[in-house]
């Protein structure tokens, strides 16, 4: 399709020199700013620096809002599930409610940045954002476990869209250089959600209702809507409707989603809702994996436009994508399941659990910003995946030191420890793959980069339960022997044990201690597993090499290509 743009005045400097890079310096002479989303009739070298960098700062307040609801609901309600669970009447729904949401996150984020490489970022983005309120709409007024998971799904697909979009957003706004300073910003909102999350969860659902953990994110949405509509101004392909649909990777975008859907929905339904040798877990293990059969086929022979080319999984990308990969499975379990051991064994509110949380989350947001601007000054980012994947594994394997009588000074000690090391690991990765493709890749890149690192949240959160359950099955017998009932041991029986952890505090000191003891085992148990997989981590992290950071910034050109007619 032959995309053809406006030639820009002869007087002016190249566009992107004043919309997209306001940092550098413009040229001294008139500006005709009438198509930049700016009324004006030009100005002074003054006025266009004024007017560049208050555009610019609107769009990352616009995209920053969106990171901060996209991850701030991945976390929200780790404080608020039990509250959830016991309303709704459904024990199993501990998992389902944060699991349904990464999973579709992971589905769909690839999805979300092909469609922009088609269409143009600006439509895509305002999409996402919109799904995203009207599915926050549905969650709220969850009336069964059943409308919550179809909403919390919805949501999470929407956010997988956000999360990516606004990486590659920033990605086409800044040269690689400059962007580290700005994804810096990204991961520390990011990490930084995570510590609001807890805490407004905790806080909903103590004191007014879980409902608003996500009616909070409404106005949120609707300021990022209303700030993205005039400000964001980047290149637009005006790909025509039909065009567009005929270049979607069709069987790649619906392999993809059978893959991450069918495995990780058989991990999170064996052993909790069905026997691991049921028909139903068993057919989704066994579909899911011919749909990666499928996805391979496709994007390798049939798609003209592949949602992840397989080419991104070269040597040195591939070390990239695995330390991406095991950092997101160890940095989502403590975020996710050190509030279940503050409730259960520190016999915590959901508020005060969401505080005891707030130093791991605050190490990790200081020291991805920090880290940003070391790689923003120095052009390294090596030596942070280095660092953060041995103090990562370091501080999760301390974990394992969790018992009864662990002290909330040492708990506090070991959260700065893992939240340093998981800060130094959310950009380095994202930066170096982006570094390695040519711009007009560098979306794809990202969103192949965002898609691992979801599945890896989706399956530390699911693998995460799937150890916890089991190993308070492994308690019953103590649990017996401590003279609790049979009817009470099967409420701490693994599929049951989320639902009911403000139970054991009811109990005879004896009982209590029992089951206190069942609840901290069995959280050390999934500490053990995700040690191993952090120091998978470090041997990953190895294999990447280095390559100097540009500071030459390419204008993203979207659409489809100008020497390929629509297929």
């Amino acid at each position: 399709m032959d995309i053809k743009q406006p030639p820009a005045p002869a007087s002016l400097p190249p566009r992107e020199l004043d919309v997209i890079t306001p940092f550098h310096e413009p040229q001294d002479v008139p500006i005709d700013d009438s198509n930049s989303g700016i009324s004006g009739q030009g100005g002074s070298m003054s006025q266009v620096r004024r007017r560049s960098r208050f555009r610019i700062t609107m769009i990352l307040i616009a995209l920053y809002l969106s990171l901060f609801i996209a991850a701030l609901d991945s976390t929200i309600v780790s404080t608020a599930v039990p509250k959830i669970t016991a309303d709704l009447h459904s024990a199993a729904g501990y998992i389902w409610v944060g699991g349904s949401y990464l999973i579709a996150n992971a589905a769909a984020a690839p999805i979300w940045v092909k469609l922009s490489d088609i269409w143009g970022r600006k439509p895509i983005l305002l999409a996402a954002v919109v799904v995203f309120f009207a599915s926050s709409i549905v969650c709220a007024a969850a009336v069964d476990m059943q409308m919550l998971i179809v909403g919390r799904s919805i949501q999470g697909a929407a956010a997988g869209g956000l999360i990516c979009m606004v990486n590659v957003a920033i990605s086409d706004l800044f040269s690689v250089r400059e962007r580290s300073l700005w994804l810096g910003l990204c991961e520390g909102i990011w990490a930084l959600s995570g510590a609001v999350g807890p805490l407004l969860g905790g806080a909903f659902a103590q004191e007014v209702t879980w409902r608003w953990c996500f009616y909070c994110n409404l106005p949120i949405a609707g300021t990022a809507f209303v700030l993205l509509v005039p400000f964001l101004d980047v290149h637009n392909p005006r790909t025509s409707v039909m065009d567009g649909v005929k270049a979607i990777d069709w069987f790649g975008s619906i392999s993809i989603l059978g893959v991450t859907v069918m495995l990780l929905l058989g991990l999170d339904l064996g052993g909790s809702v069905y026997p691991w040798g049921s028909a139903k877990v068993v057919c989704l293990m066994v579909f899911g994996a011919l749909m990666v059969i499928i996805f391979i086929y496709s994007e390798k022979k049939l798609a003209k436009y592949p949602v992840i080319p397989l080419s991104l999984f070269g040597t040195r990308n591939l070390a990239t994508l695995m330390t991406t990969f095991f950092h997101g499975m160890v940095f989502i379990s403590a975020e996710y399941y050190l509030p279940l051991y503050f409730q259960s064994v520190k016999e915590a509110s959901p508020l005060r659990s969401g505080v005891l949380l707030v130093p791991l989350i605050v190490a990790t947001a200081g020291t991805g910003v920090i880290n940003g601007v070391i790689i923003h000054r120095t052009g390294q980012y090596r030596p942070s995946m280095w660092l953060g994947t041995i103090l990562m594994t370091l501080g999760t394997g301390l974990y394992i030191m969790l018992d009864v009588d662990t002290s909330i000074g040492t708990i506090v000690g070991l959260e700065i420890v893992e939240g340093i090391g998981s800060g130094l690991l959310f950009e380095p990765p994202l930066i170096a793959i982006q570094q390695d493709v040519a711009q007009d890749e560098v979306g794809t890149a990202t969103s192949t980069q965002s898609f691992m690192r979801s599945l890896a949240l989706s399956l530390g959160v699911i693998v995460g339960g799937i150890v916890f359950q089991q190993s308070m099955d492994l308690r019953r017998s103590s649990l017996i022997e401590a003279g609790l009932p049979p009817s009470l041991v099967e409420q701490f029986s693994g599929k049951n044990a989320g639902a009911n952890v403000m139970l054991g505090h009811t109990l005879p000191p004896a009982q209590k201690l029992a089951v206190k003891q069942a609840f901290a085992w069995s959280i050390r148990n999934m500490f053990i597993m995700f040690t191993a997989l952090g120091a998978l981590g470090i041997f990953a992290s190895l294999f990447i090499s280095h390559k100097k950071l540009s500071k030459e910034h390419e204008e993203t050109v979207t659409g489809l290509k100008k020497d390929d007619p629509s297929p």
